[in-house]
């Protein structure tokens, strides 16, 4: 519930600073601009966002026939959730990752690269699929994607301010200190917040995803394979698109923005947190990565 309420706060300050900016922008005017540009980018979001990121990465949707095991795979651990069977998708994509995506339970797909196939055992993929499908039980992927495209409609708010703002002053109630905040700190605190947002749902996307495969170590097994590949593989889709960087189980950036701000907890914080849970459920480490 902490996390829950958390993330309710976050949503309203992300939420918040867009109206503000809109108000440093124009005055009244500008903040009900910005609200109705918020709302209405919003809706297409919650319509459109899983096509619009599935497209932008090239997946391509699997079935028995394509991937079977896979795709079995995904139907068991949705039948342990309680879920209705997400679409399944795999992409080309050497750099092994993953993410979840939809609006709701019944829409939502579950995405998986190539190369998360070809670095993982059974095992460590149903722990991987077990977490997105945590997040899609618990509405995430709508969450991180409003966020996501708030936070982007603040940065262009922002460019608008810094192209269009000088003629305006007028009607900027802090006149040019007010531009100035709007065009250089409100993009930094929208993305403050969206990572904040995505940090505390990958815990519980952690703590969920261990309860649903009922192993909290294939999971961590998982997370440390693919954060050491990761490291040496690159995304080119993802650095071309960084704000769906916070969707992937392990972030898929490498330097610049990546570090700076940081749209996952630390990997090795979130194995220990694993570890300690399986430790209190009373299961030893597996062979591997552990050994």
């Amino acid at each position: 519930m902490s996390n829950l309420i958390k993330t309710g706060f976050l949503m309203a300050a992300m939420t918040g600073l867009f109206l503000v900016v809109g108000f440093l922008v124009g005055g009244q005017a500008g903040m009900l601009i910005a609200f109705l540009f918020a709302a209405g980018t919003n809706l297409f979001a919650y319509w459109n966002s899983d096509k619009m990121v599935l497209s932008m990465y090239g997946a391509r949707q699997q079935d028995e026939k394509s991937a079977p095991e896979l795709v079995r795979l995904v139907a068991q651990l949705a039948n342990r959730a309680g879920l209705p069977m997400p679409k399944v998708y795999i992409v080309d994509n050497p750099q092994p990752n993953a993410f979840a995506t939809g609006r709701n339970p019944e829409h939502a797909a579950v995405c998986v690269t190539t190369g998360l196939l070809q670095r993982v055992d059974s095992e460590e993929l149903a722990g991987v699929l077990a977490h997105e499908l945590s997040h899609v039980k618990n509405r995430d992927t709508l969450t991180m994607t409003l966020t996501a495209t708030v936070a982007g409609a603040v940065s262009m708010l922002a460019n608008f301010a810094f192209f269009f703002g000088g003629g305006e002053r007028n009607r900027n109630p802090l006149g040019l200190i007010g531009m100035l905040i709007v065009t250089l700190l409100a993009p930094i605190a929208a993305m403050l917040v969206q990572m904040a947002v995505s940090r505390t749902r990958e815990y519980e996307a952690d703590r969920m995803g261990a309860e649903i495969s009922g192993r909290p170590l294939w999971l961590a097994s998982a997370l440390q394979r693919i954060e050491a590949s990761a490291q040496r593989i690159d995304n080119p889709a993802a650095d071309a698109n960084p704000a769906t960087a916070h969707m992937f189980i392990i972030n898929p950036l490498h330097g610049g923005m990546a570090g700076l701000f940081a749209s996952h907890p630390s990997t090795e914080d979130r194995i220990a947190r694993l570890k300690a849970m399986a430790q209190s459920m009373g299961q030893g480490p597996k062979p591997g990565p552990w050994s």
